[in-house]
């Protein structure tokens, strides 16, 4: 219960401190990515860190990496059928849920797999 407190506290915290970079940073659009991803993986990392140690928190962020490779990877496939093909969101989506798995999953298993 402890963990979930903590990471309650240090990610709102996080959150807030990107929010407010965010607002004073043009244009306006940013706000919500720093607000977002960024202050979620430092709280976590930094949780990770003091619970399982460096090493640990090293190979969570060579994941986070790679889910953040993969997610670009899917964001392009996923426009690329919307625009080019002229395909419906639902149906663009869906098959870009394999292409999302497989580069996911490999580099995945590129960075270091399970452990």
């Amino acid at each position: 219960m402890t963990e979930y407190v903590i990471r309650f506290l240090v990610g709102g915290a996080v959150v807030s401190a990107f929010a407010m970079l965010g607002d004073v940073l043009r244009p306006k659009r940013f706000a919500g990515l720093f607000g977002a991803a960024p202050s979620v993986a430092l709280a976590t990392l930094g949780i990770a860190i003091y619970q399982h140690g460096q090493a640990y928190a090293a190979s969570q962020s060579l994941s986070m990496m790679a889910g953040t490779v993969a997610l670009a990877v899917y964001s392009i496939v996923v426009c690329q059928l919307l625009i080019r093909a002229r395909m419906r969101a639902l149906s663009a989506t869906l098959l870009s849920i394999v292409v999302w798995s497989a580069a996911a999953f490999g580099l995945w298993s590129l960075a270091g797999g399970p452990g």
